[in-house]
């Protein structure tokens, strides 16, 4: 049956919205009198659950709480993330598997309604079965989303690929028993997702190369 569907991560996987996170986090340890992050010191401290990011990035979750800082740094990231641009090589998978009819959608650890005006915003909506984004701000996990998404519709983990660009996405592709590859421009540096031993791409148009192969 081959690949029937591919489920796409948003942040730093499409969304071209590393440096943003960056600059966001920047505010907020200089307010604190804190060292600030260069792109690739974040890339290889970020990292899922986000409370452990915060952590690595010197913020005290003891003196703060999580749920305040993570508000402080929502806040500022939603509106500015609507400045940002897809990552280059992403229109171009999305209208190659698109012209291959291969389903898409993604899944998201961003809240529902921002990933929905984001998406929006860039004029992509129409590459998409569904968006599926999370109900806090926290962050959180994402794994059963696009799992009850595919259950839902009798589509076997095998005619699915995952694609990210952190360690968390190929997580959530073991979770589901999909396929995965992940592409090293967004959140997470080449040297850490080599470590899931997955195909590991410069840009999502490398996608396609793979799909060939699995068709």
């Amino acid at each position: 049956m081959g690949v029937q569907y591919v489920i796409w991560d948003w942040n730093g996987t499409l969304l071209d919205d590393a440096q943003l996170c960056v600059d966001v986090m920047n505010r907020m340890l200089g307010k604190r009198g804190l060292p600030l992050l260069d792109l690739a010191r974040y890339r290889e401290i970020f990292t899922f659950p986000v409370e452990k990011y915060y952590r690595a990035a010197g913020l005290d979750l003891e003196k703060e709480g999580f749920a305040q800082l993570a508000e402080e740094y929502i806040r500022p990231y939603n509106r500015e993330a609507l400045g940002c641009g897809l990552c280059p090589g992403a229109r171009e998978a999305l209208e190659g598997l698109k012209a291959q009819g291969v389903k898409q959608l993604i899944a998201s650890a961003s809240h529902q309604e921002a990933l929905e005006e984001q998406v929006e915003s860039l004029g992509i909506g129409g590459y998409f079965e569904d968006l599926l984004g999370i109900r806090d701000i926290f962050g959180g996990g994402k794994a059963g989303l696009a799992k009850a998404y595919l259950e839902g519709r009798g589509i076997g983990p095998g005619r699915a690929w995952c694609v990210g660009d952190t360690l968390h996405d190929w997580e959530v592709a073991q979770a589901m028993g999909c396929p995965c590859a992940l592409v090293a421009q967004g959140h997470q540096s080449a040297r850490r997702l080599s470590q899931a031993g997955v195909p590991v791409l410069e840009t999502p148009a490398q996608l396609l190369g793979l799909y060939s192969q699995m068709a």
